[in-house]
């Protein structure tokens, strides 16, 4: 019955920003994959509606252990998420080839 289970998804401010910095950057060299890119990203994370624990946590040393989960996009890119009841709240999307130490910011914020 769980798998059947739908979630609302909420992608807050802070990630469709990181979400529109990297399709901006993109979109300087080209702009039709910049387009395909944000419409991967952008159907991977309506995935998450259903069944969005398929995905592991997030196990990093200065994360709150079993709160976030993440979801890889296309080898590059990073969905942070977390699932509060029957709400999937996406917080963070990262483009791994950059360095993220801020991460570590989500510790003071649990």
């Amino acid at each position: 019955m769980e798998e059947n289970r739908k979630y609302k998804v909420i992608v807050s401010e802070r990630a469709k920003k990181m979400l529109g910095e990297h399709i901006l950057f993109m979109a300087q060299v080209n702009k039709v994959a910049a387009r395909e890119k944000r419409k991967e990203i952008s159907d991977a994370i309506r995935t998450l509606s259903r069944m969005p624990q398929r995905f592991p946590f997030l196990d990093e040393i200065f994360i709150p252990p079993n709160k976030y989960h993440k979801m890889f996009v296309s080898k590059w890119y990073l969905v942070i998420y977390q699932i509060q009841d029957d709400i999937v709240y996406v917080e963070y999307i990262l483009d791994c080839r950059k360095e993220y130490k801020w991460l570590s910011l989500l510790q003071s914020k649990s």
